[in-house]
C-alpha cells in the first residue's frame, strides 16, 4: 500500500484568468457535498503562493510574473522531492498548470538517476517559451521549461536579459536539465496549440494521443500502448489538466476547448494508468471555480482524484 500526501499548489500567476487559486478549495466543497472525508485521510502540505504579484504591475511581458514563477518552482520542487524521499506518493493539487514544471523538478530531484515518463492530459501542449509566447501566460510553458527548450526556431520576441536569467534558472531548477526528453512525454486529448508548438512535437518527435484515438480504440487499448511507448521509463508522472475534458463539461477551467474527453472516458484513463507501479506522481490543475456553474468541474475532479488514490491505495 502507497503512503500518499497531498501537495496544494493555489497558486495562479502563471493563468490568463483569474480564480484557478481557488481550484483546490473547490475540489474540498465537492469532497464535503459528496459526503467525503477524503481530505482528512492524508497529510497534506500548502505550498505558498505569490499570488500577491496579480496587483502589481508585470515586469516581463513575454514571461508574466517569471520571478514568482521561480520563488514557487523553489518551494513546490522540494517538497515534491522531501515527499519522495520520505516515501510518500505526492498527490497534486494546482492552481494553474504553471507549476507542473516544479513538480516534475522534484521528481527528478528525488530520484536523479531516474528516466521519467510524462502523460500530459491537456487540450494544450504548453510547449511555449518566452520566445514563442502569444499571450505570455507561464501557464503555456511548463512543458519547454521541463524539456529543457527555447524554441529558436520559432522565435518572435527578442527578450530582454532579466527575463533570460529568469527563464534559465527556471529550467535548471535542481541542476538538472532537461529533467525529460521529449521522446518520453505522451501528450493525451491535445487539441489547441499554436504551430510554433506543433514545429516542437514534429521536431523532437513527441507522441500525441487524440480525443477520437481514445475514443475509437478504448482506454484499456490506449493505456496498453503507452505503457509499452514508455517502456524504457523508470518513473512515469501524469499530469491531468480538467480543460482535457471537451467545453460541454469543462465550463470551469479557464480555457476550455471543444472534442474533449468525456469525464467517464478521462476517469477510465487515469484509474487504468495507476495501476502502473512506474507512476511516482499525480497532478491535477486548472479547476477554476469562478467560471463554473454549481461546482461542476470541481466534482468531477473530485471523483477522478478519489477514484485515483483508491487504486493507488489498493496497489
Amino acid at each position: 500500500m502507497k503512503n500518499i500526501k497531498l501537495i496544494e499548489v493555489p497558486s495562479e500567476i502563471g493563468a490568463g484568468t483569474r480564480g484557478a487559486s481557488l481550484g483546490i478549495e473547490a475540489i474540498k466543497i465537492a469532497a464535503l457535498d459528496f459526503m467525503s472525508n477524503f481530505f482528512i485521510h492524508f497529510p497534506s502540505e500548502k505550498i505558498q503562493t505569490e499570488n500577491k504579484l496579480l496587483f502589481e504591475p508585470i515586469e516581463s511581458p513575454y514571461a508574466k510574473r517569471i520571478k514568482g514563477i521561480n520563488a514557487i518552482y523553489e518551494r513546490v520542487s522540494k517538497a515534491v522531492s522531501d515527499t519522495m524521499k520520505n516515501n510518500f506518493f505526492p498527490v497534486v493539487l494546482s492552481g494553474d498548470h504553471s507549476t507542473a514544471g516544479a513538480t516534475i523538478a522534484g521528481i527528478k530531484m528525488a530520484r536523479p538517476k531516474s528516466k521519467l515518463g510524462v502523460i500530459w492530459i491537456d487540450a494544450h501542449a504548453d510547449l511555449h517559451t518566452p520566445y514563442t509566447t502569444p499571450s505570455g501566460n507561464m501557464h503555456g510553458m511548463p512543458m519547454a521549461v521541463t524539456i529543457n527548450k527555447n524554441n529558436e526556431d520559432c522565435a518572435v520576441h527578442e527578450l530582454d536579459e532579466e527575463t533570460k536569467k529568469q527563464w534559465n534558472l527556471l529550467k535548471n531548477i535542481g541542476k538538472i536539465a532537461p529533467k525529460v526528453l521529449p521522446e518520453d512525454v505522451v501528450f493525451i486529448s491535445l487539441r489547441d496549440y499554436e504551430k510554433e508548438e506543433w514545429h516542437m512535437i514534429q521536431k523532437y518527435d513527441m507522441k500525441v494521443i487524440t480525443t477520437k484515438e481514445v475514443r475509437s480504440k478504448g482506454a484499456e487499448n490506449i493505456v496498453r500502448a503507452v505503457t509499452r511507448y514508455l517502456a524504457d521509463c523508470t518513473d512515469i508522472y501524469i499530469s491531468f489538466d480538467v480543460d482535457s475534458l471537451d467545453s460541454s463539461i469543462s465550463k470551469g477551467t479557464g480555457t476550455p476547448v471543444s472534442n474533449g474527453l468525456r469525464e467517464r472516458e478521462a476517469e477510465d484513463l487515469i484509474s487504468k494508468f495507476m495501476q502502473n507501479r512506474k507512476v511516482c506522481c499525480f497532478e491535477i490543475t486548472e479547476v477554476n471555480p469562478t467560471l463554473d456553474k454549481e461546482n461542476l468541474m470541481a466534482e468531477i475532479a473530485f471523483n477522478i482524484l478519489q477514484r485515483s488514490v483508491n487504486i493507488l491505495m489498493m496497489n
